[in-house]
């Protein structure tokens, strides 16, 4: 593993910092505080797994296999259960194989989120990883009703050293994804990063706009790779998980941008998030700097949070 991400291990772990404060330091209090594995035992651990916003699913899926592991290997002292109860919210993070095949073909993505969550930002820190990669790639500043996304957007543009294609303010955003798709067209690009508007208190026209999106991108670049990010703050815990389901019921997502790690007491929802949606984080984000958003690893994730150092990881 390079320096760079044994590096990104101890950005994660301190990002981490709150949320372990918040899981895992309540989960070492339950099992130094019990001599003996009982319900009251599963029953605080249960507590200590929702407050930290793994969720109500999760967290009776993640108990039901500790039992199920308890019983099994005949365990009696709770110390001796810990690493089962690790192994068991590793196995609720798990998903299909998560692939990101837009690196290696031609590619639309698509980054979707309400407003303030870091959308912007994730698009044009991912213009930067892939430009570093060798991708050409083509930003479009799709976020119309904003009056800052594109001068965002076009900050990002220039430190990445990609193009950009925008509108003006206020202008419809599919009009902006038409010329942007065929400048990718006849540019050759290999990327074409697509910031869309942030708004959801409308569903029904957020689910129109992203139709018609998504009609334009079908017609003028029939061949293209298509991915469907969606970026959710990690700070608002629960809504976070919400926003996902909202967003889902107007575009196939086929992944997701977690963002705002550092800092959070509620990093359990990415837990929540892979196990009751079954759609991969992609990348998380514990950061300001390009650096700071990678891709996502959910056993990494797991070992960061409860500070267990693999081989390659140490700081």
């Amino acid at each position: 593993m390079s320096e760079e991400k044994k590096g990104f291990f101890g950005r994660l772990k301190d990002g981490l910092a709150k949320t372990r404060n918040n899981i895992v330091n309540g989960i070492d209090s339950v099992f130094n505080g019990f001599s003996a594995i009982d319900e009251d035992f599963y029953e605080e651990l249960e507590e200590i797994l929702i407050m930290g916003d793994i969720g109500v699913n999760a967290t009776n899926a993640i108990i039901e296999k500790l039992r199920e592991q308890v019983k099994e290997n005949h365990i009696k002292q709770p110390s001796e259960c810990k690493e089962f109860l690790i192994e068991s919210i590793k196995e609720q993070m798990h998903v299909e194989e998560t692939a990101y095949d837009f690196e290696h073909c031609q590619s639309v993505i698509l980054v979707i989120g309400v407003n303030g969550v870091g959308k912007t930002t994730s698009v044009g820190k991912l213009a930067g990883i892939l430009k570093e990669q060798g991708r050409k790639v083509l930003l479009a500043a799709a976020d119309t009703f904003r009056a800052a996304a594109g001068e965002q957007l076009t900050e990002w543009a220039h430190r990445a050293g990609v193009d950009i294609i925008g509108g003006a303010e206020g202008s419809d955003p599919a009009s902006v994804i038409f010329d942007a798709v065929n400048a990718a067209r006849a540019r050759n690009v290999d990327v074409l990063l697509c910031d869309t508007a942030g708004r959801l208190h409308n569903k029904k026209n957020l689910m129109e706009e992203l139709k018609k999106i998504n009609r334009i991108i079908d017609k003028e670049f029939p061949g293209a790779h298509r991915e469907n990010l969606v970026v959710l703050d990690g700070t608002t815990g629960q809504n976070a998980l919400q926003q996902a389901r909202d967003f889902g019921e107007v575009a196939d997502l086929t992944g997701i941008i977690l963002t705002k790690m550092d800092g959070t007491a509620k990093g359990g929802i990415a837990v929540a998030i892979q196990s009751e949606l079954n759609i991969p984080v992609k990348y998380i984000g514990v950061g300001e700097t390009i650096e700071d958003l990678q891709k996502f690893d959910s056993d990494q994730f797991v070992n960061a949070l409860f500070d267990i150092k693999t081989t390659g990881e140490e700081i």
